[in-house]
């Protein structure tokens, strides 16, 4: 049978156990009824919700590429499932970091997409002076190594030592090979820079950079901060001394 590709939307009930959670606007497709239905069946039987419950590990390998098509149809499932997070309350910072990814990647794939051109000074009107450049990068959200080396590393001249990086372990399992041949291409490691693998269920990997930034105590830098994470990138403007210039993306 044809996949039906009719796109009209319904509010679909969220009805679980007996409970009604209210309603979801969400188009009339299987694509959209298997994300629906995943995830219900998951809240319902109180197992962990993780957007491995819509991507397998080999699919999520493969998000982390340009995909013919910008990923449309992987994007939509992403954007149903965070309403849905949004409704019954389970944590969808994974689908956000994964949906930014994606779209970032396929930016830089269409458009050339340059990363310098999206970063925002946050913490005050005007750049002022500054001795030192750091960056904290978390590097789940930025697959496509080559364009922060090209446009943020090496344009800023960001020494190895003042790079900052941290990962979860399950990030690593699937990703570190990857992450490990494109810097290569440009004759680094992790262990180049100041990098933590974070333990299971303690060290985020957001937290941790979050201290790293904490710990230095930086006055008079430029700090580029590179995560999608609305929540860490507020701690780090609260954390940063009026003197530094604090730059993330937009």
């Amino acid at each position: 049978m044809a996949a039906n590709r009719d796109k009209r939307v319904w509010m679909q009930k969220i009805s679980i156990n007996g409970r009604e959670y209210g309603s979801i606007e969400m188009p009339q497709t299987k694509a959209a009824l298997r994300v629906y239905e995943s995830v219900t069946k998951a809240f319902a039987s109180r197992r962990p919700i993780k957007i491995t419950l819509l991507f397998s590990p080999s699919k999520l390998r493969a998000l982390s590429y340009y995909q013919k098509g910008g990923s449309r149809q992987e994007l939509e499932d992403l954007e149903l499932y965070i309403e849905l997070g949004k409704i019954l309350r389970f944590n969808t910072e994974d689908a956000l970091k994964l949906k930014n990814s994606i779209e970032l990647t396929n930016d830089i794939a269409h458009n050339h997409f340059n990363i310098a051109k999206r970063l925002t000074l946050v913490n005050k009107e005007k750049r002022s002076s500054a001795t030192d450049t750091y960056l904290f990068w978390d590097i789940e959200n930025f697959s496509n190594i080559g364009p922060i080396f090209n446009d943020l590393i090496d344009k800023y001249e960001i020494p190895d030592h003042h790079i900052y990086i941290a990962a979860n372990p399950d990030s690593l399992y699937l990703f570190k090979d990857e992450w490990e041949a494109n810097l290569y291409d440009y004759g680094k490691t992790l262990k180049s820079f100041n990098f933590t693998k974070c333990d299971h269920g303690k060290n985020v990997a957001d937290g941790v950079l979050l201290d790293n930034f904490k710990q230095l105590h930086l006055r008079n830098a430029d700090v580029y901060v590179m995560t999608f994470d609305r929540e860490l990138k507020g701690l780090f403007i609260d954390s940063c001394d009026r003197s530094n210039n604090l730059f993330m993306m937009e």
